[in-house]
């Protein structure tokens, strides 16, 4: 079978050059919004979660060094990356690889050192972990009616990563792949769009089931087929396997809330810039867009799963703070009276044009209106950091930075980026487990 093949027999020296650059970057943004989903109060309550329920050795928990299972760990560390909802993505399958398979990798790096993964291995292995949850993704929504979380998919790949970690064989592998495909949460996303609370995408939960399919396949247990992976319907998905690199055509986030509501933000921060609007100036916005971006429709939100599932307040907020991150999405931040004053002031328009891009585009138009009288259009605009417009190297580390002051020092920052930046000449990725499970150096004093 190609797809088990692809698992176990893929080398660094396989991987072309982009391929191999979009792994380190995918893996410095990703840690990057685990670093700072960790002041998330979401995060810390997985976190005591998984070292009461998922007590054991294998992996630790990030900025906290306790130790925990594989599947704890994968499940914390995944949850703290969803919770700030700042992290990588996919258009075609509406949601996040990078979010389950980076803490799935790290949580199957053995602790002691006596089997030590090197930077290649560890990057070779995000590269498979990608590959695998996007097609298997993008099989799911074509088959299948309802929309589904990430972790409906990724789980799959997170299994794939567990299965070459182990070293099982093409049997396991398969049964890995339909454990993983059974127990992933096939959770409707829509519902948290309409009612956000912390269940998010469900990428903790299926890099937990990932890492756990693979553990039960090495024991022995066994699974039905992934018809995500064998059905014939699906075959064409996974024909580019090894050919077609599904990592190279993920989007970066600037700002910390659905990807839905960005296109609103890039149009709304341009207009912003070219006509020097300031912010207490604005009587009115009209933001025009696809049908599911006007779900987002919560406008004074009293959390940040409510802030990160709004449209209306992050772009008022875009507009009075110029960024997003977690101080602006949590604690005093949704009490500011400049953004929820603006936020009362934006009106959401369907477009059935609009609508029919998705999810190839996300396109929003925005109209604001002046107390002047002044009236300016945005034009169609979509969301910075696409695949087709991608940040520098440059702008990815200084998100990286952005997001890790809240939590560690300047100094551990740089080690960070600096061990991640040079991870393919690292021998042994054990320094990067090592600081990244230590606990963090800021009191957790504004967890929203």
């Amino acid at each position: 079978m190609r797809t088990i093949e692809f698992i176990h027999e893929t080398r660094w020296y396989d991987l072309p050059d982009q391929v191999r650059s979009q792994a380190r970057r995918c893996l410095l943004d990703t840690l990057g919004a685990a670093l700072g989903g960790r002041g998330t109060e979401l995060s810390r309550i997985i976190h005591d979660f998984a070292a009461a329920t998922h007590g054991g050795t294998g992996a630790r928990l990030w900025l906290d060094g306790r130790t925990v299972s594989p599947p704890g760990a994968a499940l914390a560390n995944g949850m703290t990356i969803d919770s700030l909802d700042i992290h990588d993505g996919s258009l075609l399958v509406k949601g996040h690889a990078g979010a389950a398979v980076v803490p799935a990798a790290l949580a199957t790096v053995p602790v002691d050192g006596d089997r030590p993964v090197s930077g290649q291995d560890l990057l070779t292995t995000l590269v498979i972990g990608y590959e695998v949850a996007l097609r298997a993704g993008i099989a799911l929504h074509a088959t299948v009616h309802d929309y589904h979380t990430s972790g409906a998919w990724n789980a799959l790949g997170c299994a794939a990563i567990g299965a070459r970690r182990l070293g099982l064989g093409a049997d396991q592998t398969r049964h890995a792949l339909g454990i993983a495909e059974y127990h992933g949460p096939r959770s409707q996303m829509m519902r948290c769009i309409d009612h956000p609370t912390m269940l998010k995408d469900g990428s903790g939960w299926g890099a937990m089931t990932g890492v756990s399919a693979a553990m039960l396949a090495a024991a022995g247990f066994t699974g039905a087929p992934a018809v995500t992976v064998d059905a014939a319907d699906v075959a064409a998905t996974w024909a580019d396997l090894g050919t077609r690199w599904r990592i190279t055509e993920q989007f970066f986030k600037p700002d910390a809330v659905c990807r839905w509501a960005q296109p609103a933000i890039a149009g709304a921060l341009a207009l912003q810039r070219s006509y020097l609007l300031p912010h207490a100036g604005i009587e009115r916005i009209q933001v025009i867009t696809f049908h599911q971006a006007t779900r987002l429709a919560c406008r004074r939100p009293t959390t940040t799963e409510e802030a990160q599932y709004s449209l209306p307040f992050p772009v008022a907020a875009a507009l009075v703070h110029g960024h997003l991150g977690l101080a602006q999405l949590s604690g005093g931040g949704l009490d500011d009276p400049h953004v929820l004053r603006l936020a009362d002031r934006v009106e959401l328009l369907d477009d059935p044009e609009l609508s029919a891009l998705f999810p190839a585009e996300r396109v929003a138009r925005v109209r604001i209106e002046t107390a002047d009288g002044g009236v300016h259009d945005s034009g169609d605009t979509q969301a910075r950091w696409d695949a087709s417009a991608p940040p520098t190297d440059e702008e990815l580390i200084e998100k990286f930075r952005w997001l890790a002051r809240e939590r560690v020092s300047a100094a551990r920052a740089t080690e960070l980026v600096d061990v991640v930046w040079n991870c393919a000449e690292l021998s042994d990725v054990g320094s990067l487990v090592g600081l990244l499970a230590a606990p963090d150096e800021v009191a957790h004093t504004d967890r929203g």
